[in-house]
């Protein structure tokens, strides 16, 4: 097993939570206009849906690429190129970040983890994520495939959890300094850039 791609997992895993996006952005919501048990709330749907993605991916990919060095490679360079993508779609945006706490409708805890839940399952760009993201990342030569990538998808959840459970207990702190220093939404751009930039690199350079 080798640790060093888990721990390197873990902290690109890390730098994705953080980064802003759809999901992180309404936990802050969540959490800044009802409280932080609607934002955990939140956060428990969206990572139990990536259990339902962690699936597909290690019952199907992990049959399809056992043996295949070149679909191995072909799904590597598409998922290279879906990063590079996303960093492009990130350059051509704003940087500026939406906090308007109306269109916030408050629901029970339940109906916000249905919710999230039902979110993140409906939503085939986070399967496609998955797909350009997690076989740069397998760690053993000894364990199934599919194996590894439950064991991803756990680190992906717990580790995502954590930063998305920060957020949603620390969220009137954070909306406050997001609106307090303006230009930090240029910053969290760029920073969503060089994350993209970085994993896809990292993942056309890695080898089965």
């Amino acid at each position: 097993m080798d640790y060093e791609v888990l721990l390197a997992f873990a902290g690109a895993t890390v730098a994705l939570a953080i980064s802003p996006g759809p999901d992180n952005v309404y936990v802050l919501m969540q959490g800044m206009v009802h409280g932080k048990k609607y934002g955990l709330a939140t956060t428990a749907g969206l990572m139990s849906g990536c259990l339902v993605h962690t699936s597909l991916l290690a019952l199907g990919v992990s049959a399809v690429i056992k043996g295949n060095d070149q679909l191995f490679f072909a799904i590597k360079l598409f998922g290279a190129l879906y990063l590079f993508y996303l960093a492009f779609k990130v350059f051509q945006s704003s940087g500026s970040l939406e906090l308007s706490e109306g269109g916030v409708p408050k629901k029970s805890l339940l109906q916000l983890f249905k919710q999230g839940f039902i979110m993140n399952v409906l939503n085939p760009k986070v399967t496609i994520f998955f797909l350009a993201f997690f076989p740069a990342f397998l760690f053993s030569e000894e364990w199934g495939t599919a194996i590894q990538f439950y064991v991803l998808g756990l680190i992906f959840i717990l580790v995502s959890f954590s930063v998305f459970g920060i957020i949603a207990i620390l969220a009137g702190s954070i909306s406050s300094y997001l609106l307090k220093n303006s230009n930090i939404g240029i910053a969290l751009k760029w920073l969503q850039i060089f994350v993209f930039v970085g994993i896809g690199l990292y993942v056309l350079l890695s080898d089965k």
